[in-house]
């Protein structure tokens, strides 16, 4: 009989997206699979082919602005857990992360058999310990669990990032009626070290309009100031839905949904390592990723898309995973919208090898 499957992912959104090879291949050769995601990850996670529920909860030692750790905090996971029922648990985690306080949990929840990828002697938490060589990318390290597990892709699946279709018409908001083309800039990150300055973020903008390209800047609600600034960067930031427009902002107008849609309408998308890179992969668009190196590019590069790595990778900041700028400047991401221009055409006219 085929077992009901918890997978956990608790991160961000890129992270449960990076995922979701991994969900898939669970979905192949379970009764049901459910989603645990942390709030940051919910709307993403509600995106996943294959999942047949999501279940939230917060981890105090994940969640950057982590809850009190409580007994009620804790007895309201294991709840869910027990409520829930699964046969096994498999637990994704960032190199950097350890899966043992969840594997302590989901034991007092009565999960009988529990996976994860651990460097930390587990004693009786987990039933299976896997182990990673070398530095793959951070959807192929997911799905090895998987398949170590005993789960692997069904047949036809090329193990790439996916989202549930269809998406929404979001043809009123980018006004590309008729096949009118667009490039996408989305300026923020949800780590500030990773998100070029509004003066360079605005720069490539410019450069983008004055080469000939349609430009979207996206955002979420709380960067409504960052992409307007940005947008103006232009001299000639419309209105939505005007299609004459060099520039369109759609800060805050879209939820993660509607930005797939957005997204997945772009002939190419201009973003920091964050979720909407990512989410970019996920629809199959192409990529120029402006990287900053505090965390690997092997790992975390968009997935299984053609994408183009702009940035220093080999700056003072390099692998120190730090959440604010070490270098004074920002150096690492200080691009020449030249570059960016040059990326997208070459992602947009084939020139991509």
């Amino acid at each position: 009989m085929s077992p009901r499957v918890l997978v956990a992912r608790l991160d961000n959104a890129g992270d449960v997206l990076l995922a979701g090879p991994c969900v898939r291949a669970v979905a192949a050769g379970a009764e049901s699979v459910t989603l645990l995601a942390g709030p940051r990850g919910r709307a993403a996670a509600d995106l996943l082919p294959g999942l047949g529920e999501v279940l939230e909860w917060c981890a105090p030692w994940i969640d950057p602005e982590p809850p009190e750790t409580t007994q009620d905090h804790v007895d309201a996971l294991v709840k869910q857990v027990r409520d829930l029922g699964p046969d096994v648990a498999l637990i994704l985690t960032s190199f950097h992360q350890s899966p043992l306080p969840l594997a302590l949990a989901l034991r007092l929840a009565g999960v009988p058999w529990i996976g994860a990828i651990s460097e930390d002697y587990p004693g009786s938490l987990l039933d299976l310990r896997h182990r990673v060589d070398g530095d793959p990318p951070e959807a192929e390290r997911a799905l090895s669990l998987a398949r170590a597990a005993g789960f692997d892709l069904p047949r036809g699946d090329d193990g790439a990032l996916a989202v549930r279709r269809p998406l929404p018409d979001v043809t009123g908001l980018t006004g590309a009626a008729g096949g009118d083309g667009y490039v996408v800039v989305h300026p923020a990150a949800s780590v500030p070290a990773r998100q070029p300055s509004v003066r360079h973020a605005g720069a490539f903008v410019r450069a983008l309009a004055e080469a000939g390209h349609r430009v979207v800047v996206t955002g979420a609600p709380g960067e409504r100031e960052l992409t307007a600034e940005v947008a103006a960067a232009a001299g000639d930031a419309g209105d939505v839905g005007d299609v004459g427009d060099t520039v369109v902002d759609l800060g805050g107008r879209t939820d993660l949904r509607g930005l797939a849609a957005v997204l997945d309408g772009a002939r190419a998308v201009v973003a920091p390592n964050t979720g909407p890179a990512h989410l970019a992969a996920a629809v199959g668009t192409p990529v120029v990723s402006l990287f900053a190196p505090v965390v690997p590019a092997a790992r975390w590069a968009p997935y299984g898309v053609p994408t183009v790595l702009l940035g220093d990778q080999d700056a003072p900041c390099r692998g120190t995973r730090a959440r604010v700028c070490p270098v004074e400047g920002h150096p690492c991401l200080a691009i020449d919208p030249a570059e960016v221009v040059s990326a997208v055409g070459r992602l947009t006219s084939g020139g991509f090898a």
